[in-house]
């Protein structure tokens, strides 16, 4: 007689949970390595269907988001740049605030932001000190921003570059890393 390998996780769990007269029957083994099989495809695509609930894990539910918080649908973006700007409109509501305009625009970047007020000129200083250069989708920084700040404010927005002294004084490597990583972010 052919013995039937059971393959599948959810399969071997439930041959292991019947009596043990019933590990060696042919249908049985049949039965549970097919039935096994549905099951941890059932359980991958209900994985699958929670992870789209979850704004970090989203992938072909990022369409769901963007459709009921009112954002264009933009498929050539990549996965993390439109989460950026789902988070970004999550997080955009409420009165405006230094600390809620530092949630909106680092959901955009990892680095340090600093956002600073001066009320007295109408300006908001939204500086990158961290990354070299600017996010790659400042197009959807600006976009965020002027959605949540009153129009009788003007920003300015600050990034990090190096000086010429700062570049002599970095060797061969370091200048290679540094450019590695500003094509990278860039």
């Amino acid at each position: 007689m052919i013995e039937i390998e059971i393959g599948s996780a959810a399969g071997a769990q439930m041959l292991g949970s019947l009596p043990e007269m019933f590990e060696n029957i042919y249908e049985t083994r049949a039965l549970v390595q097919a039935e096994g099989v549905e099951i941890d495809d059932l359980n991958g695509s209900l994985s699958d269907v929670v992870d789209q609930a979850i704004v970090d894990r989203a992938t072909w539910g990022l369409s769901y988001w963007e459709d009921f918080l009112g954002i264009p649908t933009d498929i050539t973006k990549p996965y993390d740049q439109r989460r950026s700007v789902i988070k970004s409109k999550i997080r955009g509501t409420g009165t405006v605030t230094i600390e809620l305009l530092r949630k909106v625009v680092s959901s955009y970047q990892n680095g340090a932001i600093d956002v600073s007020a001066d009320p007295a000129s109408y300006q908001i200083t939204v500086s990158f000190s961290d990354v070299i250069g600017s996010p790659p989708n400042m197009a959807d920084v600006y976009a965020a921003v002027g959605d949540i700040l009153p129009a009788h404010l003007e920003v300015i927005y600050r990034f990090r570059f190096l000086s010429v002294s700062e570049v002599e004084a970095l060797t061969i490597d370091q200048l290679e890393h540094t450019v590695l990583d500003y094509l990278a972010w860039g």
